[in-house]
C-alpha cells in the first residue's frame, strides 16, 4: 500500500483558492478512479472534481465552507503500490454527461453520487436519494434520473404531521452559509456598500409589444419555443446602449478606470436550485430576435442544470434581472459588479389608464433599474430608461 496526495488543481482564470462546496466522500470510503469526490466553488462556478486514483480515503482537507489554496493537499488516498493517477487537468473538468450505456456498480461512499443542485432539490422535496436509480457512471444520479423519479411518483409518502394548528413551536434550524449562498451574500454586501445606487422606476405600456409577441408566437409550430418578453427587452436594450454607452461599462477599481464596451454581453440573472447565477449572452449586439431568444434560453437552462461553463457565467457588461410572474410592482436591483447598471423587469398586468382623454385597459409593466451614481448621472440613467421605454412601446422601432 502507498499514499497518494491529491492537491487542489488550478481551476483557471487566475484562481488562487477555492471553497469546499460539498464533500461527496468521507474518510474511510473506497472510491474508484474518476469517481466524483467533491465540488469546489470559485468566484465563477462550482467545479466538480473526480478522484485521480482509486483507493481508500485517508484524510480530507477540511469541512464544507473551508477554503483551500491551489496546490495544497485536498485528499489523501491509500492506494495499491504503483497506482497511476489520472491527469490533474482531467480531474478539474466539470461534470459531463456520460456516453450512452455507460454504467458500473456504485463505489462505497458516504453520499450518493450526484450534483449539488440535484441534492438541493431532493432535500427540498423530501426525497431520499438512495431510493433514486442512477444511470450515470457507477450509479451516479443524473438530472434525467431525478426528473424521471419525480414524474413516476414511485416514492414513499411523507409521514403525516403530528403538529396541530394550535401547537407551540420552539425549535430552531441553523443553516451554515457556505458555497454559492455565501458568495452571493458577499457580492451583494460588497456591491451595496461600495456603490452608491441610483434607482429609477418607469412604467411602460407594453400592449403593442405583447400583441406583436402573440402574433409571432402564433406563427410558430407546436414544437417551436415561444418568444418571451425578455428577448424583446434584450434587443431594445442593445439599441438603447448605442446612445448611452456610459451604461455599458465596467469600473476597474484597481486602476480607477471606466472601461466602456463596444460589445454588449447581456447578463441574465437566473434563479437556480443552487442560488442566483448570472449566465451571459455574449455579443448580443450581433443577434436578431430569434437568435437572442434562443441564446437566452440556452444559457439560462445551462445555469439551472449546472452545465454552464465558467466562461458562460462571467464577462457580462450589463445585467437584466426579472422575477417573472412574481415581478411585483417595483424592485431595487443590486448592481452586478464591476458593471455600472442593471435593468429590473416587473410583472406585466392589465389595468385602466387614461389614453387620449379616455379610460382604457392597457398592459403595463414597470422597469426598476439601478445605476452606479458615481459614473452614471441621474439624468443619463433616466434618459436611457426613457429611450428603452420608447422602443418597447413602439416595438417596430426595435427592428429599424
Amino acid at each position: 500500500m502507498s499514499e497518494y496526495v491529491f492537491k487542489l488543481p488550478d481551476l483557471g482564470e487566475g484562481t488562487v483558492e477555492a471553497e469546499i462546496a460539498e464533500w461527496m466522500v468521507r474518510v474511510g470510503d473506497v472510491v474508484l478512479e474518476e469517481d466524483p469526490v467533491c465540488a469546489m466553488l470559485t468566484e465563477k462556478a462550482a467545479v466538480e472534481l473526480t478522484a485521480p486514483v482509486g483507493g481508500r480515503i485517508v484524510s480530507l482537507a477540511g469541512e464544507e465552507g473551508d477554503s483551500v489554496a491551489v496546490g495544497s493537499p485536498l485528499i489523501v488516498f491509500e492506494t495499491e503500490a504503483g497506482a497511476a493517477p489520472a491527469s490533474t487537468e482531467a480531474a478539474a473538468e466539470q461534470e459531463q454527461k456520460p456516453p450512452a450505456d455507460q454504467a458500473a456498480a456504485p463505489a462505497t461512499r458516504g453520499k450518493v453520487a450526484t450534483s449539488p443542485s440535484i441534492r438541493a432539490r431532493a432535500k427540498e422535496a423530501g426525497i431520499d436519494l438512495t431510493q433514486v436509480p442512477g444511470s450515470g457512471p457507477r450509479g451516479r444520479i443524473l438530472k434525467a434520473d431525478f426528473e424521471d423519479y419525480l414524474a413516476s411518483g414511485d416514492r414513499p409518502a411523507p409521514p403525516a404531521s403530528t403538529v396541530t394548528a394550535a401547537a407551540k413551536r420552539t425549535g430552531t434550524t441553523e443553516i451554515k452559509v457556505i458555497g454559492l449562498r455565501r458568495k452571493i451574500a458577499e457580492r451583494m454586501a460588497k456591491s451595496a456598500s461600495e456603490i452608491p445606487h441610483f434607482t429609477y422606476v418607469e412604467e411602460v405600456d407594453v400592449t403593442a409589444l405583447e400583441s406583436l409577441r402573440a402574433h409571432l408566437n402564433a406563427k410558430k409550430s407546436a414544437d417551436e419555443t415561444k418568444l418571451t418578453p425578455l428577448a424583446f427587452l434584450g434587443l431594445a436594450l442593445v439599441k438603447a446602449l448605442d446612445e448611452f454607452p456610459q451604461c455599458n461599462a465596467h469600473y476597474d477599481s484597481a486602476r480607477n478606470v471606466i472601461v466602456r464596451h463596444d460589445a454588449v454581453h447581456l447578463g441574465i440573472a437566473t434563479q437556480t436550485d443552487d442560488g442566483l447565477k448570472v449566465p451571459v449572452v455574449k455579443h448580443a449586439e450581433s443577434m436578431d430576435l430569434e437568435s437572442l431568444a434562443a441564446e437566452i434560453r440556452r444559457v439560462t437552462g445551462a445555469a439551472r442544470d449546472n452545465t454552464a461553463s465558467r466562461e458562460e457565467l462571467g464577462g457580462s457588461t450589463i445585467t437584466i434581472t426579472s422575477l417573472g410572474k412574481l415581478g411585483g410592482i417595483v424592485s431595487t436591483p443590486v448592481i452586478n459588479q464591476p458593471e455600472v447598471g442593471i435593468i429590473g423587469v416587473n410583472r406585466a398586468v392589465e389595468r385602466p389608464v387614461v389614453l387620449g382623454g379616455q379610460v382604457t385597459v392597457r398592459t403595463m409593466m414597470n422597469l426598476s433599474s439601478s445605476f452606479d451614481h458615481r459614473f452614471v448621472d441621474g439624468y443619463d440613467a433616466a434618459a436611457m430608461i426613457q429611450r428603452l421605454r420608447e422602443l418597447l412601446e413602439q416595438p417596430a422601432t426595435i427592428f429599424m
